[in-house]
């Protein structure tokens, strides 16, 4: 397994691709269907542009591409379909920008962005779980309902803590190491596949049956197969409540008769 970085760095010089991290993408597509034909993809941490050649070629001469990355990536022969945006991501400008470039929403969200490596594991991994963490959020602007998100970060201590952020946004989430990962590396990529709105805002009034009740006894409504948990209310009830606070896969509302 030693000589597997040679391997992928000598077989992306061959085909073309910009970088061997095109296989990482390649890998996890492979494994877990997120790009497809016709899909708007945005891309984080694109330089120098092997994701996002690998990118636009499953998403195919009807989809769209967007690359970002503080360093400028270098335009390609045939770059139908695919923007570029140099910016950083912690930027409200930046951030605007590729909004705009994607139109507002997107498909796809991936993210192979990486720190600056000091050599001090947990700080490296601190900085990685901050870029995640700005993926996601991106992701959370971006992905339409059923949207799909993949996104790079170091084990360590804060994982966990990120992994159930990104459970509680997509109704699949698994975590991965493509083989083109190097041998010594500590990064894990994590898939979310089918990304959950929520059909309903925080402040909205509705009136609901109570078709079942939760863990806690709280009485448990469905809106359009978004489960609502509403205090002091049994099954069987027909009442009218008040959005109080949302998740993507459940909200939690008030009754208005003060019951």
């Amino acid at each position: 397994m030693g000589n597997r970085k040679d391997h992928y760095y000598n077989k992306s010089k061959q085909e073309g691709y910009r970088s061997r991290a095109a296989y990482k993408l390649q890998q996890f597509d492979d494994r877990f269907d997120v790009l497809f034909g016709g899909a708007s993809v945005v891309d984080l941490g694109a330089a120098p542009g092997g994701w996002l050649q690998v990118a636009a070629e499953r998403a195919g001469a009807r989809g769209k591409v967007v690359g970002v990355d503080f360093q400028s990536i270098t335009q390609f022969e045939t770059d139908a379909g695919l923007e570029t945006v140099r910016g950083d991501m912690t930027e409200d400008e930046t951030r605007q920008r590729v909004r705009d470039a994607a139109n507002g929403s997107a498909d796809v969200v991936v993210s192979d962005m990486a720190p600056d490596m000091t050599g001090e594991y947990d700080l490296d991994h601190a900085r990685s779980v901050h870029l995640a963490r700005q993926a996601l959020e991106t992701a959370r602007e971006l992905l339409d309902a059923g949207g799909h998100f993949v996104v790079k970060v170091f084990d360590g201590r804060d994982f966990q803590d990120l992994l159930a952020d990104i459970e509680d946004e997509f109704a699949f989430v698994a975590t991965h190491s493509p083989d083109a990962s190097r041998d010594a590396s500590s990064e894990l990529y994590v898939v979310g596949k089918n990304h959950i709105v929520a059909p309903i805002a925080e402040g909205d009034e509705h009136t609901v049956e109570i078709v079942d009740t939760g863990d806690e006894g709280d009485g448990i409504a469905r809106i359009e197969g978004y489960t609502l948990f509403v205090d002091d209310a049994a099954e069987g009830d027909t009442v009218d409540v008040t959005v109080t606070d949302l998740k993507p896969n459940y909200g939690f509302a008030e009754r208005r008769d003060g019951a």
